[in-house]
């Protein structure tokens, strides 16, 4: 094994494509930007607005601002995001309480209105005064004007909102184990009495009019028969062009990969920088920890999600024990998403490190210093972030809950101080990945002798680290307190959870991909550089205004049906491309002699089979289409694409950069890809007894179910009790991923134990 790190050859020159391609991305990313400030400002003008005020004629007050705002508060700081959904977003576990509870306000104005008008309740009406009654509930209803300051609302629905206050905000605090519900510990009886209030107003703007408008301030979401939701016409119209655009864009990729992008350039440059083994540095040496960190931490999740797995079958207790007590579903559920947000990024935290010095043809002073203080400051953020989570769900963390406890949000649940500590450490990763490939970059800057060597793959590499890091940040606003209206704190949550992922993650993926496509001689340098600034076009156009197609139900202004709906289904032309370029790199390595890195590009090849099915099929061809979505939103389709997705694009490609970092560790000792392939097989395997046996079963019928009788029903669990078998079907696929989950861990400590063994007898220690 050679002893020093690949020597300084000068780069190959960029072909005129890959130039043309420079100007595209720096357009596309400016107009994207552009269009992103534009609709982000009318979101703030057009989210659902807070009144002041909500009184009865007589003046009486029944909901104010301040307790709208603070129930708000209270919903996050009793994680009630974790068990349930507002707005479909959420947990698909428990009842969406905007669904159930414009249900509850519906049937309870019937009945006043019914009692007020017969002196009966509505049940013992005959159904011609039934139906006259239902047309009067549901005028009352759409006629409220939120966007006054002061509302003026009918007796009979400020009666309605009175009485189920009283009981949401006692059921709130109490625990209903038959439900898998285990009772707000951190709520007080006011502030749970100011949580059902914001429940309630939140009901509210799934059915009251926008002004000047025939549909709600959720475009007419949820599905609901009782109250007369139904989509609007512009969900039917956007959908038939989205379909139409999808299919004319796909050719028209197609058409330019194979004339284009595919295409030998001339003089092109081979650079297999990786095709010798050299001695790892004191930083490389230094990344161990990170690979026991990302297999315990997949355990972990694993845990997590197969005890999660078991409420939906036994809501009561855990094969008899009462788990429920200790160990609320909202905690498990918070473990389970921040988990994989923990090991993917420490995977390819460890990715980035160990380019460094490689990228960098040396090793930095103090590298290994800044290699073990970035490990420890994520292990802090780690074990701070899941113990204030479950202090903060348990009531323990009270005043400080926002910053040390629970924020209550889908995928950003850990406090605001171990957030802050978070993008610190990615910050100081992207500074040291700098550090260390500075001399490269300005290497390469000066060859290129103009703005063109700024985008050089070398480059690209960073600033896809630079763009995880700063994505990370717009989750934090604002910064010291919730956001008062929920539909501007879920704008900005979606920010980190589709911007972070689908357009940082996916950049860096495609970054990383192509260097080392490059550095093991599969592909000259045009070629990776020119397919890796095409799918950052793709990617660019997709994952910014594609956000919108998160945000058509939430409160958000209209205008993100027709942004969403239109962009998000570009996201899948980066995911046709990705599936392309996997076919050829299995050419490439096929025709390759000894290719010492088969395991890990195995896992590449998976994750690029499963970014195009999980994100691109399951995902942004099927259920980004608003009228699909309409009804699809927040059901066991989603966690169909959820789990695919994510681990199948993210996951498996994580792990393949660390097999592929274990192999070059390695060198020329003997090695063997046999644990690692069954792990492979195991998972997908696992993955595909999901779909086929618990979230297509569950998902198909839930789909009908919420066309047939409305968004609550399908939420409810007179439902899920009509799918308990396949309930049961999701353990079979638990057992096999959870097995290759655990063979993946014991290749880890086996390849990492022989290769510390190999190195304490190497001549000279």
């Amino acid at each position: 094994m050679a002893s020093a790190t690949p020597s300084a050859d000068p780069a190959g020159p960029q072909d005129r494509i890959s130039r043309i391609l420079v100007w595209i991305l720096v357009a596309v990313t400016i107009a994207c930007s552009a269009g992103m400030l534009a609709a982000t400002r009318s979101t703030y003008q057009q989210a659902a607005p807070i009144p002041q005020l909500m009184a009865t004629a007589d003046g009486t007050p029944v909901l104010s601002y301040a307790d709208i705002v603070a129930g708000k508060s209270g919903f996050q700081k009793a994680d009630l995001m974790d068990y349930g959904s507002l707005y479909g977003m959420g947990s698909s576990f428990g009842e969406d309480y905007t669904a159930e509870y414009l249900v509850q306000l519906a049937k309870e104005v019937r009945d006043n209105l019914a009692q007020a008008r017969y002196g009966q309740p509505f049940d013992a009406l005959d159904a011609d005064r039934q139906s006259g009654i239902t047309r009067t509930m549901r005028a009352e209803l759409q006629g409220i004007d939120l966007s006054q300051s002061h509302v003026v609302l009918p007796d009979t629905v400020a009666r309605a909102i009175d009485t189920l206050r009283t009981r949401i905000g006692a059921s709130l605090r109490r625990d209903d184990f038959t439900k898998g519900y285990t009772g707000a510990r951190a709520l007080n009886p006011e502030s749970a009495r100011q949580t059902a209030g914001f429940l309630l107003y939140s009901s509210l703007t799934t059915v009251a009019r926008r002004p000047g408008k025939d549909y709600s301030w959720t475009s007419n979401w949820p599905s609901e028969p009782l109250v007369g939701n139904q989509p609007t016409p512009a969900t039917f119209t956007w959908t038939w062009a989205s379909f139409t655009m999808v299919f004319f864009a796909i050719g028209a990729i197609l058409v330019i990969f194979r004339l284009w992008i595919e295409p030998k350039a001339p003089n092109e440059t081979f650079e297999p920088v990786l095709e010798k083994f050299f001695a790892p540095t004191p930083s490389q040496k230094a990344l161990w920890k990170y690979f026991l960190v990302v297999a315990a931490v997949l355990l972990v999740q694993i845990l997590a999600g197969s005890i999660m797995a078991h409420y939906y079958t036994e809501r009561a207790s855990f094969y008899g024990i009462e788990v429920d007590k200790w160990l609320p579903f909202a905690f498990l559920r918070s473990v389970h998403l921040q988990a994989p947000i923990v090991w993917i990024g420490v995977s390819w935290i460890a990715g980035g490190l160990f380019l460094a010095p490689i990228i960098g043809r040396g090793e930095p002073r103090g590298q290994r210093f800044l290699v073990n203080l970035i490990f420890w400051v994520l292990v802090v953020i780690v074990a701070g972030a899941l113990i204030g989570n479950y202090l903060g769900i348990a009531g323990i963390v009270d005043q400080h809950w926002f910053w040390l406890g629970n924020q209550g949000l889908s995928y950003l649940e850990m406090g605001r101080f171990w957030q802050i500590l978070f993008f610190v450490g990615l910050a100081v990763w992207c500074l040291v990945l700098l550090r260390a490939f500075l001399p490269t970059l300005r290497t390469l800057f000066r060859q290129s002798g103009s703005l063109y060597g700024l985008f050089r793959i070398e480059h690209l590499v960073w600033i896809s680290t630079l763009t995880v890091a700063l994505f990370y940040v717009f989750g934090m606003i604002p910064l010291g307190s919730p956001n008062p209206s929920f539909s501007i704190t879920d704008f900005w949550r979606w920010w980190v959870v589709h911007l972070w992922v689908e357009l940082a993650f996916e950049l860096f993926a495609a970054s990383v991909t192509g260097y080392f496509l490059m550095a093991l001689g599969l592909v000259s340098r045009q070629m990776a550089e020119r397919a890796v600034l095409f799918e950052w076009i793709l990617i660019v156009i997709g994952g910014v205004l594609g956000t919108g197609h998160h945000l058509y139900w939430a409160g958000e202004p209209g205008l993100w049906v027709g942004v969403g709906s239109m962009f998000s289904f570009i996201e899948v032309l980066p995911l046709v491309l990705l599936a392309l370029e996997a076919i050829d790199q299995h050419q490439h390595i096929k025709a390759k002699q000894n290719f010492p890195y088969k395991l890990a590009y195995l896992y590449i090849l998976g994750a690029a089979f499963w970014n195009f099915v999980g994100a691109g099929v399951f995902g942004g061809g099927t259920l980004n289409a608003p009228l699909v979505n309409y009804y699809e939103h927040g059901t066991f389709l989603t966690l169909n694409h959820a789990h695919t997705s994510m681990f199948g694009a993210f996951g498996l490609l994580a792990i393949g950069l660390l097999y592929m970092v274990l192999r070059y560790f390695n060198g020329e000792r003997p090695w063997s890809d046999r644990c690692g392939v069954w792990a492979f097989w195991l998972y997908n395997i696992g993955v595909v007894m999901w779909i086929v046996m618990n979230f297509y079963p569950v998902g198909w019928p839930q789909l009908e179910a919420v066309y047939t009788h409305g968004y609550a029903y399908a939420r409810s669990l007179a439902f899920y009790d009509t799918t308990t078998f396949w309930q049961w079907m999701r353990m079979p696929g638990d057992i096999v991923f959870a097995a290759g989950a655990l063979l993946m861990a014991w290749d880890f400590l086996a390849k990492l134990w022989g290769q510390h063994r190999a190195r304490l007898a190497a001549p000279g220690r």
